[in-house]
């Protein structure tokens, strides 16, 4: 059982497509020596061991590599491969087993390519690696992305990458000029970069200049209304076909030339211009337009085509603003651009805005404030009264890159400030109720003060008649000296005394009667009338 053999070492196995190569080294010195290998599978996520078996393409081989494309048919299931040295009837040990799942190894295989060199461009066709395979490694061929490098047949030749269709047009070329180019498929969802093709030479041809063709063919596309322009150069009478093509028709592998169609509207027109905003039916994809130009007598000619990607040929317009003001809040209403396709701008640029404000005065160096949002509504706080703002929007997209011109300046001024006023008001009515909290005691106490004051110099009560009229002396107010003399007052009582007695009495009586009055205060009219009376009863007792 034991042997100098070596083991093959460093097991490697290499997968283009669905060509399989195993190799191997292999450090012993001895002379006829070959090698054979084994494998085995795991279906699915069997792990269990099965059985091993000759490796076909791999049996005794003098090689340090061997084919054994015919052997793997399953390309996502796991594989493990070993294999050892013999001599004569003397054989080494395993080598290590390597393992694979052949899918996740591969490498994709260079494409077919055809060259047609035409009017100063070459027309390229690629085929898609594997095409004339019955087994298939890469089943899904739409997929796939071709990159072709391109260089003059020149020693300081500049190499030129660019992405192209399987059946694409390469221009920008100069005249009678030798290229080379290889082309390379990808698959950039799986990172995956596959084989150049070989290199292939080919030379232009000079470029017939058509006036009759339209140049300069451009897009101009804002708020998704899209345009075609381009030029005229024919000095005769010319019409115009503008015709597109679905974009994705060419990324197949079959001939798209019978799939264009005219634009409605836009059909033997004489205008160098064309909106072909209603072919746009859905954003997520791309479109190729073109213009046909014809000629009285059937002769046409196409322009270059352009390329139309909507969410990225289109341009962003400017938003429209409305400003209004509170007390103390600046208001700023917001409309999207687009119109009635605001909703479409909205909802797939992810639009935000970018708010500027600043005071508009004479003093130019006034700081302008920013502020972003991504709402249709904003406010500004800390407005100075009695100062006018100005407010400009702009919109703009980050996923996008894009922005838009900035709106309409708006102005409004704040209104004063009404704290002042208030403070004013306040004051007043404080002040006010001050006053009255003031003003009514000492009225009250003035008004009583008036009262005392004209009751005693300027008495509105008269004095009892029987002091005025019954020979008594004028009332004086025992507060007032006399300005005058006092008049003397008298009356004169003619009456018959029969007895000298009653006259002495009588006297006697009518001085004890004035002294009691002269002593006394006023009376009222009651007082008064009381006097007449005792007065007339006195007189009939005497008489």
């Amino acid at each position: 059982g034991q042997t100098d053999l070596k083991s093959p070492q460093d097991i490697q196995v290499y997968v283009v497509n669905t060509n399989f190569t195993l190799r191997w080294k292999y450090t012993g010195n001895d002379s006829h020596v070959t090698f054979s290998a084994e494998y085995r599978w795991f279906e699915g996520s069997e792990t269990n061991e099965t059985e091993w078996k000759e490796l076909p393409g791999c049996q005794n081989v003098t090689h340090t590599e061997c084919d054994f494309s015919s052997a793997i048919t399953e390309y996502y299931d796991t594989h493990h491969v070993r294999i050892r040295a013999r001599r004569r009837e003397e054989v080494s040990p395993w080598s290590s087993i390597f393992e694979m799942i052949p899918y996740f190894i591969a490498q994709i295989g260079p494409p077919g390519i055809e060259l047609q060199s035409i009017n100063g461009v070459i027309k390229i066709k690629v085929s898609p690696p594997e095409a004339n395979q019955v087994r298939k490694m890469w089943i899904a061929h739409l997929r796939f992305k071709y990159n072709v490098v391109i260089w003059e047949n020149s020693s300081n030749a500049e190499f030129r990458s660019q992405s192209i269709f399987p059946t694409d047009v390469i221009d920008d070329l100069a005249p009678d000029t030798t290229y080379c180019l290889k082309v390379q498929a990808t698959l950039p969802l799986d990172s995956q970069e596959g084989l150049f093709s070989p290199i292939h030479c080919i030379k232009t041809t000079r470029k017939v200049n058509d006036l009759l063709c339209a140049t300069n063919v451009s897009i101009l596309a804002l708020n998704m209304e899209f345009h075609l322009h381009w030029n005229n150069q024919y000095k005769q009478h010319v019409s115009y076909n503008v015709q597109y093509l679905i974009g994705y028709l060419k990324k197949l592998h079959d001939d798209y030339s019978t799939k264009w169609f005219n634009v409605p509207g836009c059909e033997n027109i004489t205008d160098t211009q064309c909106n072909f905003s209603s072919i746009i039916t859905t954003i997520s994809g791309f479109y190729y337009l073109r213009v046909q130009a014809m000629t009285e007598y059937n002769r046409s000619c196409f322009s270059n085509e352009v390329k139309v990607d909507p969410l990225i040929t289109n341009e962003i317009g400017p938003p429209g603003i409305k400003v209004d003001i509170s007390d103390v809040l600046l208001h700023i209403q917001i409309s999207p651009p687009g119109g009635s396709k605001s909703d479409v701008m909205r909802d797939h640029y992810d639009l935000s805005y970018r708010v500027l404000y600043w005071k508009s005065s004479s003093n130019n160096e006034e700081e302008i404030k920013t502020k972003e949002i991504k709402q249709t509504i904003a406010t500004v706080s800390d407005l100075t009264p009695l100062t006018l703002y100005c407010v400009k929007v702009q919109a703009f997209s980050e996923p996008y890159n894009k922005s838009s011109h900035f709106s309409r300046e708006e102005c409004v001024k704040t209104p004063g400030d009404k704290i002042l006023p208030l403070i004013i008001l306040v004051t007043f009515v404080s002040t006010l109720i001050a006053v009255l909290l003031v003003a009514a005691p000492l009225g009250f106490a003035l008004y009583q003060a008036y009262k005392k004051i004209k009751c005693v110099f300027f008495p509105s009560c008269k004095p009892p008649l029987n002091i005025e009229g019954f020979g008594g002396q004028l009332f004086i107010s025992p507060y007032l000296s006399p300005t005058e003399d006092p008049i003397e007052n008298c009356s004169i009582i003619e009456i018959i005394m029969t007895e000298k007695v009653n006259e002495i009495d009588f006297k006697d009586y009518k001085h004890s009667k004035q002294s009691s009055r002269d002593s006394g205060n006023y009376s009222n009219d009651d007082d008064t009338s009381g006097s007449k009376v005792s007065e007339e009863t006195l007189e009939k007792e005497m008489v």
